[in-house]
Order: C-alpha cells, then structure tokens, then sequence
C-alpha cells in the first residue's frame, strides 16, 4: 500500500489565491460577518475548497491572509501619505477621508484583526500588533504633533484620537442591524458612504484645530 500522501490538484486559473482572498472578502462584507463557510468560498468562487488548504494551510490561514492583504495595503497608505509635503490640516483631513473609505470596503476589518489578536498564539499576536498596530500608532503620533508643533491642533493625547478615530469610522460600516432597524435601509452605497465621510471629517476636526 502506497502511503505517499497525494498531492492537492492545483489546476486552478491564474490568481486562484487572489480570487480566494477577494471572494471571502465579498462573503464577510455582504453577510456583516467575520467568518465564512468554505462551501459558500467555493461556489461563490468557483474554485475547488481544497485549494485553501494549498494556499492557505487551512480557513484559519485565509483569515490571516486577509488581514494581511488588507492591513499591508492601509499601512503602505499612511505611510505614503506621511511622507507627503503637506499642512498637518491637509494631512489629517485626507487621513479621516481614507479611513472612511477603509471600512466602507472593508467593514470586517477591525472586529477580524481583534479576534485573530485574540484567538492567535502569542507570537502571532505580537507579529499582528508589530506589523500593523504600532505602525499606525507612530502614525498619530507624529501626525498630531505635528499639527501640535505649529499651532494647528489642540495639545491632546495622539492614542485616545487614534482610538476615537477608528472607533468612529468603524461603527457605523459594522452596524448594518441598526440601520436595518432603526433606519430602515441596509445597503451601504456609495451615497451614504459620501455623507458620512463628509460628516466625519467635519465633526472630528471641529474637536482638534486649535482655536483661531
């Protein structure tokens, strides 16, 4: 009897993984989720289950890379943006826009990053926080002190703006039960994506520029 294990057919069309990772990424947008079935992953996809595990390791890994795939792109962003020549208003301005954006896109984001930080080992919560989190958080800080240093922004601690930033942006995309409930509409469009955006911008650095 051979025991050879024998391997997985991988006769799946260019960008397999990246179609996996989009798919799962529509799964959890459209449902307001943060998990999916690997049945759904595959005819929604229409690649076979099996590749996960080629790819991936297993749902836990397409989880991780994910979070990954989204959590890179946001942190090449703010870099990319931190390192532009702008005023600190400008800056932070175009920052609370982009995030908007962020979770518009991608609503899971946040409450996938805190259970994968949860449910990881150690290591790997320490490589998501080194990876991701503290990246951002040295962001704001020098975002803020920057705009602190010349005059822009009211002196206030650049953790507690990131947290009511995010927090912000965050909920409103992940609370598609009260909008069902209370407003009657659970779509997130484009539309109601631009009001808030706007609305956002307004009402958080109304509470930051230093009075003028």
């Amino acid at each position: 009897m051979n025991s050879t294990a024998q391997p997985i057919d991988t006769d799946a069309p260019a960008g397999a993984r990246d179609l996996l990772l989009q798919t799962a990424s529509d799964i959890m947008r459209e449902g307001d989720i943060v998990d999916i079935s690997l049945s759904e992953l595959s005819l929604r996809s229409g690649l076979n289950s099996a590749l996960v595990k080629y790819y991936f390791g297993n749902k836990a890994g397409l989880m991780k890379a994910l979070l990954d795939r989204d959590m890179d792109g946001i942190v090449h962003e703010v870099d990319a943006l931190m390192a532009k020549d702008m005023p600190p208003e400008t800056r932070l301005r175009r920052h609370i826009g982009a995030v908007v954006d962020t979770y518009f896109k991608t609503p899971y984001l946040n409450r996938l990053l805190m259970r994968l930080v949860r449910e990881s080992d150690p290591d790997e919560a320490h490589r998501i926080a080194d990876s991701y989190l503290t990246p951002l958080s040295r962001a704001y800080d020098k975002l803020i002190q920057d705009g602190v240093k010349q005059g822009v922004f009211r002196n206030l601690d650049p953790q507690l703006f990131y947290f009511t930033t995010t927090g912000a942006c965050d909920r409103f995309f992940s609370s598609r039960l009260v909008l069902k409930h209370c407003y009657d509409t659970e779509t997130l469009t484009e539309e109601l994506r631009d009001r808030y955006r706007e609305h956002c911008i307004d009402f958080i650095m109304a509470g930051i520029l230093a009075s003028r």
